[in-house]
């Protein structure tokens, strides 16, 4: 076996959202941990980052997005 097959990332990852709708990636054979919920992708973590970097398009945090919403409406 080579060097580099040895530090080659195989872990499977699911991406998790939280209660501000901001993204992140998790080991798929954890528990999501508090706060957060599965998001449905799972894959390897190339194909998670780039689930999250398609629909993560926004990265304020929902409660920052609605208060300049309400900001903008006054």
């Amino acid at each position: 076996m080579s060097r580099d097959n040895e530090n080659e990332d195989t872990t499977r990852y699911k991406v998790v959202v939280n209660h501000e709708e901001m993204y992140s990636i998790w080991p798929a054979d954890r528990e999501v941990p508090p706060g957060w919920r599965a998001e449905g992708k799972e894959g390897n973590k190339a194909e998670c980052l780039a689930y999250i970097q398609e629909v993560w398009t926004d990265m304020r945090p929902l409660s920052l997005r609605k208060k300049m919403e309400e900001q903008a409406q006054q």
